[in-house]
């Protein structure tokens, strides 16, 4: 199976994986709120939030292992992931909006991630961080299929944690929102738009180094 092959169903593998987790937010919203989707949240005693950490733990392990099994090196293996990730992420919208009509727009706020606590955004923010790992897993493979050694430098790695750490901080710097289940304040978009631009910088400079 060549490189195409792989990524054609790595990505249908992803799509599909996509509308069980949308079910199953259906399912929840349906439960917990029935008019609609809206901040503050609301999580109630009675919400299986330890099943919820679980499942999103489990999503991560299942992404990883179809990125592990379409790989053959350690950094094509990373790229199917990522690759897998980032058609997940954004089907999981497409079929949200199939099935609920929702987000009404790509600036609606969603809950992000629970893992250790909620992270809050507009769907916009985990869209764009798809669509970068979309294209960094398939510059990789280019790569690696031209037979060239992929091995990121230091200036790479450090502009990537650092955009990392950026990002994550402006998802989960509103504690109010998140933990007291208060109406969240503005987004820090300047703040996500730091740590993208230091995304797209880090994959520049990965894609320059030779080994």
């Amino acid at each position: 199976m060549n490189m195409y092959h792989r990524i054609l169903w790595v990505s249908l593998f992803a799509i599909a994986f996509a509308f069980v987790e949308a079910s199953v937010v259906v399912y929840l919203r349906m439960l917990y709120y029935p008019h609609g989707f809206e901040f503050p949240l609301k999580f109630t005693p009675d919400f299986p939030l330890i099943v919820e950490i679980a499942r999103e733990f489990s999503t991560i392990i299942m992404l990883g292992a179809a990125g592990i099994i379409a790989g053959t090196t350690r950094w094509s293996k990373f790229a199917y992931f990522a690759i897998a990730f980032g058609v997940w992420d954004i089907f999981y919208y497409v079929w949200l909006k199939v099935t609920l009509d929702w987000p009404s727009s790509l600036l609606d706020w969603d809950v992000l991630f629970l893992i250790p606590f909620p992270w809050i955004g507009p769907v916009i923010a985990p869209v764009l961080i798809s669509l970068v790992l979309m294209l960094a897993g398939w510059l990789i493979l280019q790569r690696e299929r031209n037979g060239e050694v992929y091995k990121p430098g230091k200036r790479a790695w450090m502009l990537s944690i650092l955009g990392s750490l950026i990002i994550l901080f402006s998802f989960t710097y509103d504690i109010d929102a998140t933990l007291r289940m208060q109406m969240p304040m503005p987004y820090w978009y300047e703040l996500f738009a730091i740590g993208f631009v230091l995304y797209g910088v880090a994959l520049y400079f990965a894609m320059k180094h030779k080994q």
